[in-house]
């Protein structure tokens, strides 16, 4: 394992992070998580070089943080850096500060985290957090030993991103990615402007939900092809991220043993450098052929859904029809899943859209899906 520095902090993580949302789980319901597998994943993670594993209230459906607290028993804990994050949208008063920290410390059996996010901010978010005077509360945390470094984890434009940057003395921060979203969110303009202050930088989606770790299509993968046959499409993922000086830990949302194994491999490879200008400008113009339609990540915070939509299953199939060439295919997997999880079981509640990082229009695109593939079965 290779490590990296992690801004002004003396700490020093591995180059390859676990994030505990995308666990193993039992049939398609992601709050059953396969505990006996996701534990030996965690355990085997930190016994090969990982020490920072990062989890959240929402994720798994609020199972995400019982599972990482279970898999950090027998001194598991002592060997790790320990992330997860305050889920901001559920505070309404003081009083829920405490509340929510403390019933995470309970559900991860431990004293004290190391690494806490105030969870997906935006504009709204961080208003939120001035008007409750959240940061003295974690400045707070921290006195009382129940916190080691407070930071963000962030999902608006790149001048909220400036504003919020600049409005405390952060100690980390945790941003999208990858090298579809340069120009996304914080974007790379944000990475280095935090990097230039100090400011540790967590990635997350280098693989953005899964969506680089398929096969490429064709005109991108010919560009691949021409500068190394060898590397498969998460390894050119990861290394690029890893190949720049500013990001610390690379958080990895790994499913299944296998995938845990192959980034373990390419982390060891890892350092700053590795990738050539003549491959960084290929990377460039292959993500131009990348892009899918719709920039769902799966990240499942609009799940679940009350009428049971699985709506980033729906989106992963409308970007696999549309990016990859695959309507028939995709349209017939489509009517393949239940109808209650179909798009056309969408009801306009709305209760998902508040929900979604990347601030898409869900009702809207649900439309949009259901109607391609109605059209291409007709």
């Amino acid at each position: 394992m290779q490590y990296r520095k992690m801004g002004k902090l003396d700490v020093e993580v591995s180059a390859l992070g676990f994030g505990a949302m995308r666990l193993p789980i039992n049939g398609d319901d992601s709050s059953n998580i396969d505990e006996e597998e996701a534990i030996k994943m965690i355990r085997y993670a930190i016994d090969n070089g990982v020490n920072y594993v990062d989890t959240a209230w929402p994720y798994h459906q609020g199972e995400s943080e019982n599972v990482v607290g279970k898999a950090l028993k027998d001194g598991y804990r002592d060997k790790t850096y320990l992330a997860t994050k305050l889920p901001i949208w559920e505070v309404e008063e003081e009083a829920d500060l405490d509340k929510y920290l403390d019933k995470q410390l309970e559900k991860l059996q431990v004293e004290k985290v190391d690494f806490y996010l105030l969870h997906a901010l935006n504009a709204e978010r961080w208003q939120k957090i001035k008007d409750l005077d959240i940061i003295e509360w974690g400045e707070k945390k921290k006195e009382e030993g129940k916190i080691e470094y407070l930071g963000f984890s962030f999902h608006d434009s790149h001048d909220v991103f400036n504003e919020i940057l600049d409005g405390h003395d952060w100690d980390f921060c945790q941003i999208q990615y990858n090298y579809l979203d340069t120009e996304y969110q914080a974007g790379m303009a944000g990475l280095k402007k935090a990097y230039d202050k100090g400011t540790a930088v967590v990635i997350m989606e280098p693989i953005r939900g899964g969506w680089l770790a398929q096969e490429p299509p064709k005109a991108a993968r010919e560009l691949f092809e021409s500068e190394n046959e060898e590397r498969t499409p998460v390894e050119w993922a990861l290394h690029w991220i890893w190949s720049q000086k500013e990001p610390g830990v690379v958080l990895s949302g790994m499913s299944n043993m296998q995938q845990l194994k192959e980034n373990l491999e390419t982390a060891s490879e890892s350092e700053v450098g590795l990738l050539t200008e003549s491959e960084f400008e290929m990377m460039e113009k292959a993500a131009e052929e990348m892009r899918g339609p719709i920039t769902c990540t799966r990240c499942e915070y609009c799940l679940p859904c009350p009428e049971g939509v699985n709506i980033p299953e729906n989106f992963f199939k409308f970007n696999q029809a549309k990016l990859l060439d695959k309507g028939e295919k995709m349209a017939e997997e489509y009517y393949e899943m239940d109808e209650t999880a179909r798009a056309s079981n969408c009801v306009e509640c709305g209760q998902c859209e508040p929900q979604c990082p990347q601030n898409l229009d869900i009702i809207d695109l649900l439309k949009e899906v259901d109607k391609y593939f109605a059209d291409l079965a007709s």
